[in-house]
């Protein structure tokens, strides 16, 4: 009996040969049946013909057809001696002519996107990098811009933050945002970045443990508030000190108080106007003879009644109560070196921040005071693939809601940017675009099965098929209420007679679910749309 192998059409240089009984006999090896998933993982993510992106080696797999089913055996290339029964069986599989080694992985052993710093930005660009499948690496920080967590981790009470009306401490928000991370696969580390490589592709990122090489980078490594150092300054930081007036001006603390705010430029001077809205009295002190502020705020400030301008005066101390609590401020006058205690409950600094933006200096254009500039309305920065977000590219505005939208925004973008990179000229050809939802055929399935980040719905259909006809609107109408996080593609088993093969679909219509390159669900026949809409929204 001679053997019939079932080869796929495209193979054209493997050549079966042998002979042996006529009846009754057995193969002795093992033949691995060909899944669905073991199809589609073997397929290369570049365009090329399906018996390369499938097939090992052209020159070292055959198939063997038993009835109904299909099995494919791999070999080394050389001679194998099989038996069947007691008698010899060769057979002889011919070297591939052409040589070709099959393409490997591009991604192996690189990340998809770093993000380097936490706190609001951070954190938020790390929720939104894991849900969208690109598994971000996050080095947190330890010691090097302070706290993993940012300057939140030094604040006591946050009531701005939408969500909480009742408040939160600092720590906690961020405790719970580092949850929010972890719990959609973040990788988190709370190490120093001591080094980052931008000019050689991919990037390098090395912190205190460890080397990373990376697609995109996210440097959301905040700024510091830069202090003055005074004796006491860290018994009554957040306890009457405070480096943020929109942060903590309204709190019951400093609500209808004397306060001072120290500084001589626009930051300080804003902040003094902004106070007069919750204290009853605000002292600007400033250790020169004039403002260095815009003509503008100076004159607001010079003639706002509720802010008196010390000039040539300088914070030399906190000055605190027998209950331990601020009550006043030593202040030194600089020309003729008079000390006098001005009672304030609350001082404010006003002398700026400080970007933390030193690993990137001579690698992507800073401004003059070293914060990174992006792009009006994005995080990119001069460096394709790098995005910044949160303070240190913020001078302006420093809240934490809008260092949270600017991690958001950050994290959209590598997502935005693959789609992009991605656009060949063989999806041209192919009317292929992964920013759609509906697609059909194989070359959208390979595609998706390894890039896209959403649950992928892949539906078996055949035109003779009736009941074909009744679940395409049901199924296209699940499809549209979770239109950003599933990818639907049909394949007819008529034009794609291997995929169906492969899949082992036994008749139509069959709908499969893949996530991560892995079948979690195969359902035939029509259902009810509940069915298929609790699957995917526990599954998206």
């Amino acid at each position: 009996m001679a053997v019939s192998p079932c080869l796929h059409p495209k193979i054209t240089n493997g050549i079966v040969s042998g002979a042996g009984p006529q009846f009754g006999f057995r193969f002795r090896f093992r033949a691995r049946p060909v899944t669905t998933s073991s199809y589609l993982s073997a397929m290369a993510t570049s365009p090329s013909t399906l018996s390369s992106a499938f097939f090992p080696s052209r020159s070292n797999l055959i198939f063997l057809k038993a009835g109904n089913r299909c099995r494919a055996a791999v070999f080394s290339g050389r001679p194998s001696q099989l038996r069947i029964g007691n008698s010899p069986f060769r057979l002889a599989v011919a070297a591939a002519s052409s040589g070709e080694e099959q393409p490997t992985s591009s991604a192996g052993g690189i990340e998809n996107v770093v993000i380097i710093g936490s706190g609001p930005a951070g954190y938020t660009a790390a929720i939104y990098a894991a849900r969208a499948n690109l598994k971000p690496v996050v080095f947190e920080g330890f010691q090097v811009g302070g706290v993993p967590g940012g300057q939140l981790m030094t604040t006591t009470d946050v009531e701005n933050f939408p969500g909480f009306p009742e408040g939160i401490t600092g720590p906690d928000l961020m405790d719970r945002m580092r949850k929010q991370a972890e719990r959609w696969g973040a990788e988190l580390h709370q190490e120093d970045v001591e080094f980052i490589d931008l000019k050689n592709r991919p990037f390098t990122v090395k912190s205190s443990e460890r080397k990373v090489n990376c697609h995109s980078i996210i440097y959301a490594t905040g700024a510091t508030a830069r202090r003055l150092g005074l004796p006491r300054e860290e018994e009554f930081w957040c306890r009457g000190i405070s480096a943020c007036a929109i942060c903590d001006g309204a709190s019951p603390l400093f609500k209808g108080q004397v306060l001072a705010v120290v500084g001589g430029g626009d930051t300080a001077t804003e902040e003094a106007l902004y106070l007069t809205k919750y204290a009853r009295h605000v002292h600007l002190l400033v250790r020169k003879d004039h403002l260095r502020a815009s003509k503008a705020m100076q004159d607001r400030v010079l003639n706002n009644p509720n802010v008196t301008v010390h000039f040539n005066t300088e914070a030399m101390d906190v000055v605190s109560n027998n209950k331990g609590q601020m009550s006043g401020i030593l202040a030194r006058k600089i020309d003729t070196r008079e000390e006098s205690v001005l009672e304030v409950k609350g001082l404010f600094y006003g002398i700026g921040h400080s970007p933390n933006s030193q690993l990137l200096e001579g690698q992507v254009d800073l401004d003059s005071t070293g914060y990174v500039l992006v792009q009006e309305g994005s995080a990119k920065t001069s460096v394709e693939g790098l995005f910044a977000a949160g303070d240190v590219q913020d001078h302006e505005w420093r809240q934490a809601v809008t260092a949270a939208g600017s991690g958001c925004i950050a994290a959209l973008s590598p997502v935005t940017e693959e789609v992009k990179k991605e656009f060949t000229d063989r999806d041209v050809q192919e009317g292929f675009d992964m920013t759609i939802t509906k697609h059909r055929g194989q070359y959208a399935l390979r595609k998706l099965y390894h890039e896209s980040p959403r649950l992928v719905c892949v539906l078996y259909t055949s035109p003779t098929c009736g009941p074909c006809r009744t679940l395409k609107p049901i199924l296209s109408k699940v499809i549209d209420e979770f239109n950003q996080h599933v990818h639907l593609v049909e394949i007819d088993i008529e034009e794609d007679p291997e995929i169906a093969e492969a899949a082992g679909i036994m008749g139509t219509p069959c709908v499969q679910f893949f996530k991560n390159k892995e079948m979690i669900r195969t359902v035939s026949g029509v259902k009810m749309k509940k069915e298929y809409r609790e699957f995917i929204e526990a599954n998206k």
